[in-house]
């Protein structure tokens, strides 16, 4: 048979051998699979590395994918194409922000869009404000209409976050919601300075972009929802993972709440 099989016998015998031995990464293959589950598929080789060390599980992230390989894991996310809400197109603030997406301490700089799912033959639109700080979502607000009201009222949440020693600086598209003098009006009357990104050019803004595609692809294209309120009820629930439990590498493998509380800590 062997050969038939052209295979010599060295080969043969150390195979045999091989299958006798115990696992040795027996332990690590369960911890692996552990989180893989865990965090539903999301995750892949290099994050379930850096959630290895978070454990005190050092370990290589090449034998990490080489096991996850083996008992045939693979990150379910695939980033799709999305389109946010846009508005009209003016010229009401300038782009201070400038691209400058790194943020020093919390609730320096905010950034904000809105995006747009389609359930259930219906439209629903989610209005979320970002903190660059460490890509946490202070909060958002979800409505069947892109009305005004979608963000005055999430503006009214997130106000709720800052403090007197806060000097802010929020950022958005063009979109006419953030054109409006309501809201002009409601950023100066908090004492925050407001930032707008350039005539077709998505890229300015593209940390809350960024956001939209992950959830998009994490959350809305890997489930299937019963109702609008089941929808709801869902998103709630995927936003305080993001929050608190989805580790970034650019964030020392931390979530965003863990390592604003860490930042606060050391300071």
């Amino acid at each position: 048979m062997l050969a038939f099989a052209a295979i010599p016998r060295s080969t043969f015998y150390y195979w045999v051998k091989q299958f006798n031995k115990p696992d040795l990464d027996a332990d690590l293959k369960l911890l692996i699979q552990s989180i893989y589950e865990e965090h539903q598929g999301r995750y892949g080789y290099r994050r379930i590395r850096d959630e290895l060390l978070n454990r005190r599980e050092q370990v290589n992230h090449k034998k990490v994918q080489r096991i996850m390989k083996e008992l045939g894991l693979k990150s379910v996310v695939r980033m799709k194409k999305y389109r946010s809400y846009k508005g009209t197109v003016g010229k009401i603030a300038p782009n201070v922000l400038g691209r400058n997406f790194k943020a020093e301490k919390p609730n320096e700089k905010w950034v904000t869009d809105i995006t747009e799912f389609k359930l259930f033959g219906e439209k629903l639109y989610v209005s979320p404000v970002l903190d660059l700080f460490n890509g946490e979502i202070i909060t958002y607000t979800v409505g069947s209409r892109p009305t005004y009201s979608l963000v005055s009222e999430m503006l009214n949440k997130a106000f709720k976050r800052l403090s007197e020693e806060d000097e802010l600086l929020l950022h958005s598209d063009q979109g006419w919601h953030y054109q409006m003098k309501q809201y002009q009006h409601a950023l100066k009357k908090q004492g925050i300075s407001q930032s707008m990104s350039r005539k077709g050019n998505c890229y300015d803004n593209a940390v809350m972009e960024n956001f939209f595609g992950i959830m998009k692809s994490e959350f809305l294209y890997l489930n299937e929802f019963e109702s609008v309120d089941h929808f709801k009820q869902e998103l709630a629930r995927y936003i305080d993972y993001y929050n608190h439990k989805r580790i970034k590498s650019k964030l020392k493998g931390m979530s965003p709440v863990q390592y604003r509380a860490h930042a606060q800590q050391v300071a």
